[in-house]
């Protein structure tokens, strides 16, 4: 007997795919519980006004937001920038009803109850505008990584608005670090950018 052909096969994600699931008229009590209900690091949820976005990240995306932080990490290190870091930490503020994790944050300085500077890598669109979270929880920059290259927005008010030079972290040279963000081997790009740091 030959067996009938799927009508809906399965398989698995790329490792270039982010799987994305969007719920409407989520309750701000409901999306509580089920942030702290899964323990993973490998799910993220987005929260805006009764819209929940779980989002799983790929691992070209991880590759990514890890390589950018630790080039960050280690230009901050050798300029003697105090930073405090929170990975992907959830913040949230009912008031507002506004929830998320950042692919990497950071504090200058002092370690604060909100970060100064949210990092996003951007691999895919979602569906909730995470600008509108980051403000309403009064992250003061977001740095979006996308296509190689950095977009810096800056809070001034009520909206963000684009800055050639990021405002929290004036130091870094973003199109250098964009460029070593890049390379295949993240090894040997935290090297180079060590010596170019040095100026070896």
């Amino acid at each position: 007997m030959v067996a009938a052909t799927p009508l809906f096969p399965v398989r698995a994600p790329s490792d270039d795919e982010e799987q994305r699931v969007l719920l409407h008229d989520v309750p701000w009590a409901a999306y509580v519980v089920l942030r702290d209900a899964i323990e993973s690091s490998g799910v993220r949820m987005t929260y805006l006004e009764g819209k929940l976005e779980i989002m799983s990240p790929s691992r070209a995306h991880e590759v990514d937001k890890k390589q950018i932080a630790r080039l960050l990490e280690l230009f901050c290190l050798e300029r003697d920038i105090p930073l405090f870091g929170y990975g992907s930490t959830t913040f949230r503020k009912e008031e507002g009803e506004r929830g998320l994790e950042p692919d990497e944050c950071y504090c200058r300085g002092a370690d604060k109850p909100v970060p100064d500077l949210a990092i996003e890598v951007v691999k895919t669109r979602g569906s909730i505008d995470k600008l509108e979270v980051y403000r309403g929880l009064g992250v003061a920059e977001v740095w979006v990584f996308e296509g190689g290259a950095f977009q810096v927005l800056v809070l001034r008010g009520d909206r963000y608005e684009r800055s050639p030079v990021s405002a929290v972290l004036p130091e870094v040279d973003l199109p250098m670090l964009a460029s070593f963000a890049v390379r295949a081997d993240q090894h040997a790009a935290l090297r180079a950018f060590r010596d170019a740091l040095r100026g070896d």
